[in-house]
């Protein structure tokens, strides 16, 4: 763990001295946090004494506790720069509802698709998973993952944990279109969820008999309750309100339905006062994990680490700058190189020890380049509000001279 971690920062002295194994430590944000478990008796030696029994549910080490960030009971983020890989934890991937959690039977759930059909069907979540299972391994993003007002102390998750990326098992959107019998004229269907918003998109038919899935599994297990249990469409690549959580109903129609959702709400105002609706796309995007605030780091050799990803395809390269923009370098890409899904990023870097801002840029196999600030800014005017959609600029990190690592101004402003 590094100094500073925007993390609770717990010592072995800490628990030593708490009696009956209940310490008062002390968060990153100054908060007394009560931690209650056994770290209160770690042995000098493991090996002189019994180990722990087997127990129904595995857990995280006591000295492991990443979290997510909340923020007003509808959002949290994920811990970016605490993950290894690529993959998110269940339990870490990032939330975002817009009226609560619903409790959902699993024996009652069905899924209606009706419309323009030729036999409108309804399915349990055990016919569900009676047809073929297919399995996708994506990132989801929220059109909305940037804070316009970011401040110097943003961490990596606060800067983008709107983003996750998980093992999703379900049966193909083409299966259940096959088994209803879409009519020709039909291109696109609304999605509707089971939540107290009853949350629900227009989407083209098309993305459903090219990727799109109706998931009931994450990382080899059931779908958490956060990420649409029983059953959630996912659509890799798109914005993520479009994988609607809890999907009750899908409704085929000759024309978009113009929700709440795509008119109110997740649409993209542009310069010329005209606004930009049905943005599905996430465009390509990277962020360096590390280092990044609240790090404080020493002069030498530093692996730059961070994240990359496109809604277009698989991401082809990534470079580095750490000299403010003025010159690049080409990072190593761990493999697997997934499409549509993060992709890990490593930049071997020797620090002198002078102040500077380190950077990240990414291109996919489509060619997109992830802009500038100022580039979008050319293009759509400058953003209102505290988030904008669909807006993925290159970002970077400042550097002190006393080794202190802060957000390089607000998200992408110098470049």
């Amino acid at each position: 763990m590094n100094p500073g971690d925007d993390k609770t920062n717990v010592s072995r002295r800490e628990f030593i001295a708490a009696a009956g194994g209940v310490a008062i430590v002390r968060s990153a944000a100054g908060e007394n946090i009560q931690v209650t478990d056994s770290t209160a008796n770690v042995p000098a030696d493991p090996t002189k004494v019994p180990g722990a029994p087997a127990t129904p549910l595995g857990a995280r080490s006591a000295f492991e506790r990443p979290e997510r960030r909340a923020l007003g009971g509808a959002i949290s983020f994920t811990p970016l720069h605490e993950l290894h890989g690529t993959i998110t934890p269940a339990d870490l991937h990032f939330e975002r509802h817009h009226a609560g959690i619903p409790t959902i039977d699993p024996e009652r759930y069905e899924l209606l698709v009706h419309g323009m059909v030729e036999r409108p069907m309804k399915f349990s979540l055990a016919e569900l998973k009676r047809f073929p299972a297919t399995t996708r391994t994506c990132f989801i993003e929220c059109s909305g993952n940037l804070p316009l007002r970011a401040n110097a102390k943003t961490s990596p998750q606060s800067l983008a944990g709107l983003t996750s990326q998980s093992e999703w098992t379900g049966v193909s959107l083409a299966t259940l279109f096959r088994e209803v019998g879409v009519r020709p004229k039909a291109n696109w269907f609304l999605a509707e969820g089971s939540d107290a918003a009853v949350m629900a998109r227009s989407i083209p038919v098309d993305k459903a008999f090219d990727d799109a899935i109706v998931a009931y599994a994450q990382n080899g297990e059931a779908v958490r309750p956060a990420q649409g249990y029983p059953a959630r469409l996912l659509l890799p690549g798109w914005e993520g309100n479009t994988s609607v959580k809890w999907l009750r109903r899908i409704e085929l129609s000759d024309r978009a339905f113009q929700t709440r959702e795509e008119t109110s709400k997740y649409t993209d105002p542009l310069r010329d006062g005209a606004v930009r609706q049905f943005s599905f796309v996430m465009d390509a995007r990277s962020v360096i994990t590390f280092p990044a605030y609240p790090v404080r780091l020493e002069p030498g050799w530093i692996e730059i680490r961070g994240l990359a990803w496109s809604g277009r395809g698989r991401i082809t390269q990534v470079d580095i700058s750490t000299d403010r923009a003025q010159s690049w370098s080409r990072a190593e890409l761990q493999t697997p190189v997934l499409s549509k899904a993060h992709t890990r990023f490593r930049y071997l870097w020797k620090w002198d020890g002078r102040p500077t801002d380190i950077l990240s840029r990414t291109r996919d196999e489509t060619g997109y380049t992830q802009p500038t600030r100022a580039q979008l800014d050319t293009t759509r005017g400058k953003p209102q509000g505290p988030f904008a959609y669909h807006y993925n600029p290159v970002t970077g990190w400042r550097i002190e001279d006393d080794g202190a690592v802060y957000l390089a101004g607000a998200p992408g402003e110098r470049y």
